[in-house]
């Protein structure tokens, strides 16, 4: 029972500054970040744009590093990407010469799984994702939703420990925005995976996740934290419940704060 407790995710003492080109000044993109998340989790990153919320998310995939501090996932350093984190961003990074399925059995097949496996994995996630029918479809001929479920399913194939996602649904119109809310709130209530979510949105943050961490204006600290008490599943319904405008109406006062913060009022 004790190891259950100690966090899947350790950030101590995480910052970022990128150096000034041709003479202008150093960015300090992130202050010292001391932050935890345990196994299962799902924890909304919540700020103002520009705020370096996916600086931090990028530095936990391994795609950037600390200019000091250190991340540590189940003990290890993250010394780089991993298949035990997915990824999934905003602009879509499907491979546009493989189709649906190809893209899907991407990981699996560059990390030498059979092509059974290849094949079990993909068609689980192609029917989780609502994606059967389209498994020859190249990227260009999906919509912008049936491309991000794609990505979803590309990193859930590898069965990762984490997903990480930065914005995936900024892109999408706001009908298609809720389904992929809700396509992704279930899978994660049957998969259990650790899930760390970037988002500007405040009834995203709020509606996804069990905790959110609200971002001060640049540069990026961890203002606050609220805990989300509502159970799953969740229905969309619950955005308009006294409870959830309550915690809407704290964090958008945080947020306004920080944006007038940034644009220096």
């Amino acid at each position: 029972m004790l190891e259950s407790q100690s966090p899947q995710l350790l950030i101590e003492g995480v910052t970022r500054t990128f150096p000034g080109a041709r003479g202008k000044p150093a960015t300090q993109a992130l202050l010292p970040i001391d932050f935890e998340v345990r196994e299962n989790d799902f924890v909304t990153i919540l700020g103002p744009s520009g705020c370096g919320k996916s600086t931090l998310l990028r530095i936990v995939a391994g795609l950037d590093f600390p200019t000091s501090g250190q991340v540590r996932l189940d003990g290890a350093p993250i010394t780089g990407p991993g298949a035990d984190r997915g990824v999934v961003f905003q602009s879509y990074t499907l491979f546009p010469w493989l189709t649906v399925e190809q893209n899907i059995r991407f990981g699996l097949r560059e990390r030498g799984a059979s092509e059974a496996v290849q094949k079990e994995r993909s068609d689980f996630f192609i029917a989780k994702v609502g994606l059967r029918g389209f498994e020859q479809h190249y990227p260009k001929q999906l919509s912008g939703g049936m491309q991000q479920r794609t990505a979803i399913a590309r990193a859930l194939a590898n069965d990762p420990k984490m997903l990480l996602l930065d914005e995936p649904f900024g892109a999408l119109d706001n009908q298609t925005r809720v389904l992929m809310q809700e396509l992704l709130l279930g899978i994660w209530e049957q998969a259990q995976k650790t899930v760390l979510f970037v988002t500007h949105d405040i009834d995203e943050a709020i509606f996804m996740a069990n905790r959110v961490a609200v971002f001060s204006a640049r540069p990026g600290r961890i203002k606050s934290e609220i805990a989300v008490p509502f159970e799953h599943p969740r229905h969309y319904t619950l955005k308009t419940s006294p409870e959830f405008m309550a915690i809407k109406a704290r964090l958008t006062e945080e947020i306004r704060a920080e944006a007038m913060a940034a644009a220096g009022h």
